[in-house]
Order: C-alpha cells, then sequence, then structure tokens
C-alpha cells in the first residue's frame, strides 16, 4: 500500500513520536510510506526534529509550507490548495492524519481527490482547551466535521472515545487505540546523574513541550509552596517551547533559580529518566501520554492530573498518585508524601512498569491500526 501521514508540526511533541512510530514501522512492513509535515508551528517556520527523525530513518517527507498551528484564512487556503496538489500527484491508498489542522484541511483535500481511505487519530478533543465559548463552539464544529470525513477514526484515551461517539454520526467510526511504545535501552542512574549535573537526591522530573497545556505553572507553585514551608525540593524541566519565557519569569519572580532548571531540549531526553526519582505530569489536558510509559521503563514514581489520558495509565495509589489539575497545594502534599518515602516511590515504579508491559504494547498498537487500514 502507499499510505501519507500528515501532522501540522514537526517538533517532536507525543502526537509527532507516533507518527515517526508508525511511519517507520509501515516501512518496515514494506509499504511505500511518505509523512506531511509543516514546520514548528508559526507562519514560516523551518521544519523541526520530527523532519530529521525521518530524514536518519530514510522515511520520505513532504514539508507542506503554509502549515501554521493558528488560523489563518489565506494561509489556510494556501495549506488545502498544497494538500490537494499532493494528493492527485502522489495518488496514495491510505491517508492518515494527526492533529486538528491537518486533520481538518487533510480531510478536505482528501475527498476531493477521492483518497480510497482516510484515517484520523485524535490526539485529545482541540475543544477541552482553554479558550472563550464562542472559540470552543467553532472548534467544536471542526472537530465534528473532520470526524465525519473520515472513513475511520482513532482516539487514544477511554474518556474521548465515549465521548467522541456520542457526536452526531459518528459512533461506528470512533475506535480506541492506545498508544504503544518500545523497549528502549535507558542510560543507567550513574550515567544519567553524571551527564545531565543532577545534584540532588530525590529529585523530581517533568519532560515535554513547554506548553500551557502542560501545567508547568501549576508544578512551579507548589515548589514555592514547599520553600515557604522552608524545605527544599530540586525540580529540573526537561524541554523547550513558547511558554519558556513566562517560566522563566515565574522562576525568578518566586527566587527559585536554585530549585528549578529548566534544562531545555535534552536529545534523547527519556534515555536519563532514571536520574530522577520521582516524575510529574500537571497537564490540564492530554491525549495519551507517552512521558508516561517512558516513566514507566525508568520504574519512576508518577504524580499526574487526574485528567482523561493519565487516568487511563494511572490507577491513583496502585502504581501513580492522581491529584485535580491545577492545584499546587495537593501537588505539594503528593510530592512531599514521596519525598519521604522512598518503598513507596520503589513500590509504584514497579508496578507502573509491569502495568504498561501488560497493556500498552507497540506491536498491539500497530496491529489494531493495521485492522483499520483494511
Amino acid at each position: 500500500m502507499k499510505i501519507l501521514y500528515g501532522i501540522t508540526k514537526s517538533n517532536f511533541g507525543g502526537a509527532q513520536r507516533y507518527v515517526f512510530d508508525l511511519a517507520t514501522e509501515t516501512q518496515k512492513k514494506g509499504h511505500d510510506v511518505a509523512v506531511m509535515l509543516g514546520g514548528t508551528g508559526k507562519a514560516s517556520a523551518p521544519s523541526g526534529l520530527l523532519e530529521s527523525k525521518l530524514q536518519e530513518a530514510r522515511v520520505r517527507t513532504i514539508f507542506v509550507k503554509s502549515f501554521m498551528r493558528d488560523v489563518s484564512i489565506w494561509r489556510d487556503k494556501n495549506s488545502l490548495f498544497e494538500l490537494i496538489r499532493i494528493f492527485r500527484w502522489e495518488k496514495p491508498d491510505i491517508v492518515h492524519l494527526n492533529s486538528s489542522k491537518a486533520g481538518g484541511l487533510g480531510m478536505v483535500a482528501a475527498r476531493i481527490t477521492g483518497v480510497r481511505r482516510i484515517i484520523f487519530t485524535s490526539h485529545g478533543l482541540a475543544y477541552d482547551e482553554d479558550r472563550n465559548l464562542l472559540v470552543k463552539g467553532i472548534i467544536w464544529l471542526a472537530t465534528w466535521a473532520t470526524f465525519l470525513l473520515a472513513h475511520g477514526v482513532i482516539v487514544i484515551s477511554k474518556d474521548t472515545f465515549d465521548r467522541a461517539r456520542q457526536l452526531p454520526f459518528c459512533s461506528k467510526k470512533i475506535h480506541l487505540i492506545y498508544n504503544g511504545i518500545r523497549e528502549v535501552n535507558l542510560k543507567t542512574r550513574n550515567e544519567a546523574v553524571k551527564e545531565l549535573k543532577i545534584t540532588a537526591s530525590p529529585a523530581v522530573v517533568a519532560l515535554g513541550e513547554l506548553v500551557r497545556n502542560k501545567g508547568y505553572r501549576y508544578l512551579i507553585e507548589a515548589i514555592d509552596l514547599l520553600k515557604q514551608r522552608n524545605r527544599a525540593m530540586m525540580l529540573y524541566i526537561m524541554g523547550d517551547g513558547d511558554e519558556r519565557q513566562s517560566l522563566e519569569k515565574l522562576i525568578t519572580e518566586k527566587a527559585l533559580e536554585d530549585q528549578v532548571h529548566l534544562l531545555g531540549y535534552v536529545p534523547n531526553g527519556p534515555l536519563y529518566l532514571k536520574a530522577f526519582d520521582i516524575f510529574t505530569l500537571t497537564s490540564v489536558k492530554e491525549g495519551l501520554p507517552y512521558v508516561l510509559l517512558e516513566a514507566a521503563q525508568a520504574e519512576l514514581a508518577v504524580i499526574g492530573s487526574e485528567i482523561p489520558g493519565i487516568t487511563d495509565i494511572i490507577e491513583n495509589g496502585v502504581n501513580g498518585i492522581l491529584v485535580p489539575p491545577r492545584d499546587p497545594e495537593t501537588l505539594l502534599s503528593s510530592l512531599i508524601l514521596l519525598h519521604e518515602n522512598p518503598d513507596l516511590r520503589k513500590r509504584l515504579g514497579a508496578n507502573l512498569k509491569a502495568s504498561i508491559q501488560e497493556n500498552f504494547s507497540f506491536e498491539k498498537m500497530v496491529e489494531n491500526t493495521f485492522q483499520l487500514y483494511s
């Protein structure tokens, strides 16, 4: 089969990791594969890490120069025409789209050009983001239209599955397929500590793109509450993104420069997770977060927001701790609990690794996705 994958941004967050894993595995199976992608989000932005990683893996890429995350009638019109030209030239058997912008525009272009099979993966419902009611309503309509035009829609959390099936005329299109992860060779704790220059134990880590949905502000506020109680805890955040400057400002305002360290983008960051003891994911919105699967491989104790996607992975008190989103006080209490109980950290980390191995296998994800292709 000839399969085109599509995604708006070419940085390397969870959705891009999903596309990379599927595209490389599909090519290994002998299919003709290419990935359509834009820049790193803004107008005229250059391509990002996803493109270079795909090229290293010898997967063909197609740059869609008009792709950008924000709405722009002029650029979105240009993107639509670009996609139509691409589909007419490539003549794919299957188009598998990801992210809202690539999904909506790609769906229309694929229908216009008569693509035989169109799949869309929703990495979380876009209208769940913090926006005003009018914008949420517009995004809801765009999401519904995207689902209607698709032949099959993959969702990656149970909550999204239940809610998406309630959209009019969509129930039979929706399929729950959890993300899966391959086993990787992590760096030893000594190697990771030495290379990252980690100076505290136990140490807290967060890993991901610096964007509002990740809720890093609430994590930093929890560290500030610790400081106010004359207690110290070291937090390391691996990742980069649009929120970096505002987070740096918050760290300076709270005088937390000695306790909160923004490490920036760390190549192959998940390989260093054994340097840490507590993993945090304080998001306000998620799909099915790969970072929790990666934290599980390192057997880290996890504190996560009690939101869809995270609750698909974490069972409170069994293989991690769940806290309400946007709640620094409860987050503070959980950090103290894990900080003072190494045996609890060890038990939660071991249980999380076992549950990931059982329920989130890479092979199962690929198998179920290919069933939709056919």
